[in-house]
């Protein structure tokens, strides 16, 4: 009796690593997100290397050496030695989204930096987390004395000035301002890894959006929907996506599928629209 083993497709593989939240495994699911683009990536080969980059900074340490001598050691080593930072000149290039490509350019945007910097920060036992800060993914750390902010473009640290000066355009753009004002601290919550992965892939979705790639674009919300299975927008765009490439049925089942689970959407009348002129087209 032969035995046939199937090999998973990349967004299988994905599924399996987001069905839950306990160990989520955050610099994985990061990595695996490259696959659509290059499907011959070893994902575990990534996960090596950066263990290797792992030793290396632990070679610089003393076993017993303070928090914040390990997060200062882990800082000269990412950015001033490594030379990480982020790609100023083509910022909206979706390889700044794939880790592999960051790890061969050291050029990436604030999120991808960030997750190749938590995963050597935890790996120091430091207690590094990702903050899902508006218009600039951030991370903090806490040490005995305190937490600290930091711009993972750059590792420099934030006072509270500084990061209530960057919000302000985003307050004042959103009307929360005066009495709708929020404390500076409910900006600064942890993000969670589902939340990190979520905010990576919307990076994607909305350069490809923008470059009108519905074939890219498809694929980066394929995988939006098996992380978030209940979030109906993004049903909602793949369906419009799918009409923009001419396949009928699955943008009608996607739009089906969001008009019968957003029942408050300010646009549900134009999908509706758009749903019935699909059919219609169809025969």
């Amino acid at each position: 009796m032969s035995l046939s083993l199937s090999v998973p497709t990349s967004l299988e593989y994905f599924a399996s690593l987001v069905q839950s939240d306990d160990h989520f495994p955050l610099l994985e699911a990061a990595a695996s997100l490259a696959q659509d683009e290059y499907p011959e990536f070893d994902v575990q080969q990534l996960l090596g290397d950066v263990d290797q980059l792992q030793a290396r900074i632990k070679r610089r340490l003393p076993a017993d050496a303070p928090a914040l001598q390990r997060l200062r050691t882990l800082n000269q080593f990412f950015f001033a030695d490594l030379g990480f930072g982020g790609n100023i000149n083509n910022y909206y290039d979706p390889e700044n989204s794939y880790l592999n490509a960051v790890l061969r350019t050291r050029r990436g945007i604030p999120i991808s930096l960030a997750v190749l910097w938590m995963e050597l920060a935890q790996g120091l036992g430091l207690h590094a987390r990702g903050i899902a800060f508006p218009g600039h993914f951030m991370v903090k750390v806490l040490l005995p004395k305190g937490q600290v902010v930091l711009d993972p473009i750059s590792g420099q640290s934030l006072s509270r000035e500084e990061l209530a000066e960057r919000l302000e355009p985003y307050k004042r753009r959103n009307g929360l301002v005066d009495d709708y004002d929020v404390p500076l601290g409910l900006y600064l919550q942890a993000a969670t890894p589902r939340d990190i992965i979520a905010r990576m892939l919307r990076n994607l979705k909305e350069v490809h959006r923008t470059q009108q790639d519905w074939q890219r674009l498809i694929a980066v919300l394929d995988r939006l929907i098996v992380l978030l299975p209940e979030a109906w927008g993004e049903r909602r765009d793949r369906g419009l996506a799918h009409a923009e490439r001419g396949n009928t049925a699955e943008a009608v089942a996607d739009l089906e599928a969001y008009l019968a689970h957003s029942e408050d959407g300010l646009d549900l009348d134009l999908i509706a629209d758009r749903l019935s002129a699909l059919r219609n087209a169809n025969g």
